[in-house]
């Protein structure tokens, strides 16, 4: 069985996930990952999501208020052997679930040329490609995506 559990960044669950999560992007983002990391602190992020089958927590996600309308999705992680089975697809869905529960309108979001499989993901969920925002404005590696949210 699967189960969603929406909570904050106090959670236990999601703060174990994160230390997996920022093991996994020290790897890829190599001598790029403290730059990444003074934006992925999870401090005071109300809106989790983590994913659980079989009452194991197996991935993760959050969004914080990127603008007056929209949310910025972070923080998003599936263990190994949970990847290729839609985890993040659920997760993204569940996300942008409780943004439009919440009146926003629009997702945004930061990934890395170095994480293919989370551009994928993103894509297949509706997600675009749009001009690098704010402290990724001028960075190679980044990503940036948006996706509207339909009502």
């Amino acid at each position: 069985m699967t189960t969603f559990k929406r909570t904050n960044s106090g959670d236990i669950d999601f703060q174990n996930l994160v230390v997996l999560l920022d093991k996994d992007l020290a790897i890829r983002d190599g001598a790029d990952h403290a730059f990444y990391n003074q934006f992925n602190k999870i401090d005071m992020i109300r809106n989790v999501i983590v994913y659980y089958a079989k009452d194991k927590p197996v991935g993760c996600g959050a969004f914080k208020q990127y603008d007056d309308t929209s949310v910025e999705i972070k923080r998003m992680y599936v263990l190994p052997e949970y990847r290729g089975q839609s985890v993040g697809l659920y997760i993204v869905n569940e996300l942008e679930q409780w943004a439009k529960e919440l009146h926003y309108t629009a997702c945004v979001l930061e990934t890395g040329k170095r994480q293919p499989e989370a551009i994928r993901l993103y894509q297949k969920a509706g997600y675009i490609q749009i001009e690098n925002f704010g402290q990724y404005k001028n960075v190679e590696n980044s990503v940036c995506m948006k996706k509207i949210l339909p009502y």
